[in-house]
């Protein structure tokens, strides 16, 4: 009989979000190991944003509420109910992501923080 293998997790945010913070806090503080992956400084491409797409959705993943959208241009705005514009929203300004994302090896992901969703989702419950 062999034994199953403990899934692997990543993270993916901004290092300055505090949700982010948050979120890896509670992740050490269950003694779990992540990869972490900031969008800023290791970027986002194309491959990890279909992935990202797939799994949770646009909608899911456009933060229409933080500091990044703000800035946005009106046009921006309008334009990001259309999947391809607000692709290419994302792709150039990756911290209008919702964040974190918390990836698990069997592909399944999660999005935003709270602690009883992560301890299930820790666990292997969806």
């Amino acid at each position: 009989m062999t034994q199953a293998t403990a899934p692997t997790f990543t993270i993916y945010g901004i290092k300055t979000c505090d949700t982010v913070r948050k979120a890896r806090k509670y992740l050490t503080e269950q003694s779990v190991t992540a990869t972490y992956h900031d969008f800023r400084q290791q970027g986002l491409d194309d491959a990890l944003l279909e992935q990202l797409i797939a799994a949770l959705g646009i909608k899911a993943l456009l933060n229409t509420r933080g500091t990044t959208w703000r800035t946005l241009s009106a046009e921006d705005k309008q334009l990001a109910s259309d999947p391809a514009h607000a692709r290419s929203i994302m792709l150039a300004h990756p911290a209008v992501i919702k964040r974190p994302i918390l990836v698990r090896s069997d592909g399944q992901m999660l999005i935003g923080f709270d602690t009883a969703a992560w301890s299930a989702f820790l666990q292997g419950a969806n």
